[in-house]
């Protein structure tokens, strides 16, 4: 799909997301942040994989927290309480398996 043609959804304060492609089985979206903004410590039953397009986040997965970069990836299996905080204003592209439905209800 063209990115141009996608539209940009606002989640929380700060944090925005377009959800890029996807089929039953896989997910791909654009999450904006910020500088300061949070995405709270939540669970889900997707895998997921992180990868920072940009900025600086502290990433938390269970019990375990790293600030990581852009350049940087992280994975969080089903079920993990996961969140972030954005240090810097930066973008994540989430990676779900089996797709977000509630993504796009």
């Amino acid at each position: 799909m063209e990115n141009d043609h996608v539209a940009i959804e606002n989640i929380d304060r700060g944090v925005s997301r377009k959800v890029m492609a996807f089929d039953d089985q896989l997910m791909m979206a654009k999450v904006f942040f910020e500088s300061g903004s949070i995405g709270e410590i939540h669970q889900h039953i997707h895998s997921q994989i992180s990868h920072i397009e940009s900025g600086l986040f502290e990433v938390q997965i269970g019990e375990m927290k790293k600030v990581l970069k852009a350049g940087d990836a992280f994975y969080i299996p089903p079920n993990s309480l996961h969140g972030v905080v954005c240090l810097e204003k930066g973008v994540l592209i989430d990676v779900f398996s089996p797709m977000r439905e509630d993504f796009v209800i």
